[in-house]
This record gives structure tokens, C-alpha cells and sequence, in this order.
């Protein structure tokens, strides 16, 4: 089983996207210093400066302002800049052309695991929450069904904007931008592309003033673009580190190392750490750590270099259902990665709670025995071997 990877791009890169496919947006730039702000609006004239952070609520927090001019950007963004919203820090801002709007429209296609297959959402109550309008006019909420095959043609496209009850002045519009949008969300596969608000403005021309994107970078050996749309800052120094050695972890905000084999398998695990903590003042688990079928020493010893690196870790706990890989094969490997890491000058000093299931487990649970480290304990259960790392990190 494989993590699902999914990548949300901010929103000037969401907009660079829709206008490489020929969606209308107005023109922008992004700006890292007011400097640069200064210099984008005095291409652009008057320009609405946007916090760019992976987070909603940017306008009520102050992060979305206008500008008449130049200088008034440079001060805007001085503003932004280094704002706290929701516990993002902005980083950047996106400058982009102000423009006269009539009307604000809503419009998505996004992946409905649910019913397992594509859904647009369309609306002509646009620039507020969807969910919002969704409970107070759901009437106004078009939800409509793709199929994966024939996709959004301009017959199927003008199905949606009648369902949605879209102006007949701007239904030729919009079925234009319902076509485009469907096949850039086929084309950069995507989970999610959302446009909020798609607007009218006074001229009666229909922009996309928002981008959100959302990627499945499962599909990113097809997309070699994508990679430099990946913001390596924002994402946590351990996860960056086990992407490096192929391995599936997430970091998470506890104190027991989890290392499983099998997605389903570290799934129970944090549940079963999560129960048994709760006898031992709160102890969660620290991570996801999935290593797959393979438990090699180098395998084995890559997951512990990355689990013991997070400080807030206080023990460990590898949960394995021998399979294709035998126990006594996860067990040499356990074993043998302690000598990796000493053999790289890394001191292994916390303890690991070891639990062997499954194919030739008697076998492994032997060579752990028969290896007496005392930083390893064995425990045959899943919720004994809970139950006791939560102790260890909990000092008892």
C-alpha cells in the first residue's frame, strides 16, 4: 500500500498553472522582499497584495491589501511580510492587477473518494466559504458527477453552467473556463482545482481571481515541472530527510517512534500508542514510519537514524507482521542496524519496544533474545508493546 502524496501549491503558483493551460487570469508576480513588490507594481499599477500561505482567512488577518501605487506596495508588503496567520509565516506575497468585479461565482473540480469518481461543485454565490453557501442556499450549490472517461466536453460543461444556474450573459464564458479547467486538472493530475471567486467584472469579462491546487505527486514521474513547485521550506527537516532514503514518514507531535511494516499495520499502531498513552499523561505517537516489505539492516537502520532524530522521541516502537520478509530477517536486520549507526558515529541511546508477529517469529524473537542489547526489549503482544513504550516515554 502506498502513502498518498498530495502537494497544495500556493496561490501564484495555482495561478501560473491556469494560465499555462489558457485559463483568464490577471497578470501578477510574487515578491519576497518589498523591494521586489515595489518593482512588480510599477509594471502592474494598481495592485491587490495577497499573503501567500497554505491557509484560509488571509483577508481577515490582514493579509490581502490594495495598492495604488508603487510605494504604497512596497508598504503594503513591509506589512505582510513576516505576518503570523494561523501559525503560517508569509514568506511571499502574490501581486496581481485589481479589477472591477460585478459578480463572484464559484467553481471546482476535485476528486470524490466517497463515491469514487470526480465531482465539480459550481455556484453563483462565490467569494465566501462553499460549505458555508452549501448549509445556508443549497440551492445555489450545483454538484454534478464526472466520469472519468468523458471528462469535460463543452456539451457536459454547459450541463454544468445550466445546473448552476450561471447568467446567460457569461454562460459562453464559463463554459469556456469549465472546459479549460477540466483539462488542467486532467493534464497536472491534480486532486483539486478551485477557483474562488471566478468573477464578472463590470467590463462583463469572467476572471479566475484565485487559484487553489491541489497535486497527486504519486503522479510526479510524469510532471518533472513539479518538483520545483514543491516548497522544501515549508515542509518538516525529518520528512525532507526520510523522502531522501525513500522511506514514508510523517512526522507527527508525540513521543513514541513508530516503525511498522505494512500502511494498515502503522495505521493500528498509532491508535493502539494513542490508547495505551493515555494511562501515562497524554504519550502519542511521534510518526508514521512505514519501511515496507523490505527490513534490511540498511532499511532498519535508515527508519531509526530518522525516528531517533527527532528530539521529542523517547522510545521506540518497531511493530512488524512478518510476511514476504521473515521475522528472522527484521530481527538480524534490528540488530544490525545498531552497529550501522554506530559504525556513522551515532549514538543509539533510547530504548526500543520490539514486537514479532507472523511468519518465523519464533525464529526472530530468539536472535532478539539471544542478542541481549539492553536497549531492546521484547514484548509479543501489540497492546503490551503499546502499553510499554508508552511507559519508557513517559519515564517510568
Amino acid at each position: 500500500m502506498s502513502e498518498e502524496v498530495l502537494v497544495d501549491l500556493y496561490e501564484y503558483q495555482g495561478r501560473d498553472v491556469f494560465e499555462k493551460h489558457g485559463l483568464p487570469v490577471l497578470a501578477g508576480g510574487v515578491a519576497q522582499t518589498p523591494q521586489e513588490a515595489r518593482a512588480i507594481a510599477e509594471r502592474l499599477g494598481r495592485v491587490v497584495v495577497k499573503a501567500q500561505v497554505k491557509v484560509g482567512g488571509r483577508g481577515k488577518a490582514g493579509g490581502v491589501k490594495l495598492a495604488d501605487n508603487s510605494d504604497e506596495a512596497f508598504e503594503r508588503a513591509n506589512d505582510i511580510l513576516g505576518m503570523d496567520i494561523k501559525g503560517h509565516t508569509v514568506h511571499r506575497v502574490m501581486l496581481a492587477e485589481t479589477a472591477s468585479i460585478a459578480e463572484e461565482y464559484y467553481f471546482s473540480y476535485l476528486l470524490d473518494r466517497a463515491n469514487r469518481t470526480f465531482l465539480c461543485i459550481a455556484s453563483v454565490a462565490g467569494g465566501m466559504d462553499i460549505e458555508q453557501v452549501a448549509v445556508e442556499s443549497p440551492d445555489k450549490v450545483a454538484k454534478i458527477a464526472i466520469d472519468a472517461v468523458q471528462g469535460v466536453d463543452e456539451a457536459k460543461a454547459r450541463e454544468i453552467v445550466t445546473a448552476a444556474q450561471f447568467p446567460a450573459e457569461v454562460a459562453d464564458q464559463v463554459v469556456d473556463i469549465a472546459v479549460k479547467l477540466w483539462q488542467t486538472f486532467v493534464a497536472e493530475d491534480a486532486t483539486l482545482v478551485e477557483v474562488n471567486p471566478l468573477a464578472k467584472t463590470d467590463a462583463g469579462r469572467v476572471l479566475c481571481l484565485d487559484a487553489k491546487v491541489t497535486l497527486d505527486e504519486n503522479a510526479g514521474f510524469r510532471h518533472a515541472d513539479h518538483e520545483a513547485m514543491e516548497d522544501k521550506s515549508a515542509v518538516d527537516p525529518l520528512e525532507q530527510a526520510a523522502k531522501a532514503k525513500d522511506l514514508n514518514y510523517v512526522k507527527l507531535d508525540g513521543e513514541v517512534g513508530i516503525i511498522g511494516n505494512g500502511a494498515g499495520l502503522v495505521m493500528s499502531t498509532l491508535d493502539v500508542v494513542a490508547y495505551a498513552g493515555e494511562a501515562f499523561g497524554g504519550v502519542k505517537p511521534a510518526n508514521f514510519l512505514d519501511i515496507g516489505g523490505g527490513a534490511s539492516a540498511e532499511v532498519m537502520a535508515n527508519g531509526l537514524e530518522i525516528v531517533l532524530s527527532d528530539p521529542a522521541v523517547k522510545s521506540v516502537f518497531v511493530n512488524v507482521f512478518g510476511g514476504i520478509t521473515a521475522c528472522d530477517a527484521v530481527a538480524n536486520g534490528i540488530i544490525n542496524a545498531f552497529a550501522l549507526l554506530e559504525s556513522k558515529g551515532e549514538t543509539v541511546n533510547k530504548p526500543l519496544v520490539v514486537r514479532l508477529d507472523g511468519n518465523n517469529a519464533e525464529a526472530g524473537r530468539a536472535i532478539l533474545d539471544g542478542a541481549n542489547n539492553p536497549l531492546v526489549e521484547r514484548v509479543d503482544t501489540m497492546d503490551g508493546a503499546a502499553k510499554r513504550a508508552a511507559e519508557l516515554a513517559a519515564g517510568k
